[in-house]
């Protein structure tokens, strides 16, 4: 899959894309792809990141359409009731920002609920493609020209020191995903209570 996507370089995002903001989606592949394509090019940063773009909206409009047409009902069958409710709570609270800021914010939040949650509850179309697209343009572009500044170096040094910092992120991350979750799982406890 690799050599496909550098093989088609920036157009390769848009498919990519559409995989991204799917129903099955795959967590980072866009920012990575963003990354690795502006850090080899930097020149053609801000390229890089319009095609990212193009494709996860062009993903996340496809989803947000599946779930205009199944409605609320499809919804309850692919995440448990009280998923649902949270998601939909959240949305119908915040609205616009519920698009726009899991658009901007990186893997592990998760975008797929509220695009599917906006498509369900009727969101308008021309809103939701703002929010998304704000989102969406915002974090790849940030991405896309960091990568394009500072890419080769982080890639030098991950290439010579890859298995510690490898480790050392996957670390970060676990230590990082069991305080949220302990914070959290505290936080209901001490409301139940």
């Amino acid at each position: 899959m690799r050599h496909w996507l550098f093989h088609l370089g920036g157009l390769g995002l848009i498919p990519l894309g559409l995989l991204d903001n799917s129903p099955i989606p795959l967590p980072g592949i866009m920012d990575v792809a963003t990354i690795l394509f502006s850090a080899r090019h930097q020149q053609l940063w801000l390229y890089y990141a319009l095609m990212a773009t193009v494709g996860s909206v062009l993903g996340g409009f496809l989803s947000y359409r599946l779930a205009r047409k199944g409605g609320k009902a499809a919804l309850e069958r692919r995440f448990s009731p009280r998923k649902v409710d949270k998601v939909c709570k959240i949305f119908e609270r915040w609205g616009f920002a519920a698009i726009a800021i899991p658009a901007l914010l990186p893997p592990p939040i998760p975008m797929v609920p509220f695009l599917l949650a906006a498509g369900a509850l009727q969101y308008p179309v021309r809103k939701f493609l703002l929010a998304l697209t704000l989102g969406r343009i915002s974090r790849y572009m940030l991405l896309a020209y960091l990568a394009a500044l500072y890419g080769r170096q982080i890639i030098a040094f991950i290439a010579a020191h890859g298995h510690p910092v490898v480790v050392a992120i996957l670390l970060l991350l676990v230590a990082t995903a069991a305080g949220l979750y302990y914070f959290w799982g505290g936080r209901k406890r001490r409301k139940r209570a």
